[in-house]
């Protein structure tokens, strides 16, 4: 006489099916925002290196401009090709300097003094960068 083999019912396997579609969407779910994330701190990241642009020791005197990095390097560099100013041209940011903030070491305690200006830039991914200027020692 033959003896039945043990085997899987159909509930157990369609419950296995349901387990594994749920782990499955869970997954690609993560996937999928983890390539959101990646493609944010991608752009995040380029619009650091063009900030990048805008950090000249002029920028303190374009408090609350709307300035192109065109406007704001042709002090400094003659760009001849046409196409780098055109892109130069396409980015723009708007700037805000608040008051600036003087350290000043205590009054019997020796130490440098500085000024500290806030630059903030805004755009669709906002920065602030800090300019630093040490008066004396």
């Amino acid at each position: 006489m033959k003896s039945l083999r043990p085997a899987f019912t159909l509930i157990e396997i369609l419950i296995a099916v349901a387990i594994l579609s749920v782990s499955f969407i869970f997954v690609l779910k993560m996937h999928s925002d983890n390539a959101k994330h990646i493609i944010y701190l991608s752009e995040r990241n380029k619009h650091s290196l063009q900030d990048s642009l805008y950090l000249s020791q002029n920028i303190l005197r374009h408090h609350k401009d709307n300035k192109t990095a065109y406007a704001i390097l042709e002090r400094h560099f003659r760009i001849k090709e046409s196409e780098s100013r055109e892109i130069l041209k396409k980015s723009s940011r708007d700037i805000y300097i608040p008051e600036e903030i003087r350290i000043i070491p205590p009054p019997e305690t020796p130490g440098p003094t500085a000024i500290v200006n806030e630059i903030k830039l805004k755009d669709k991914h906002s920065s602030i960068y800090w300019h630093f200027k040490i008066q004396s020692f």
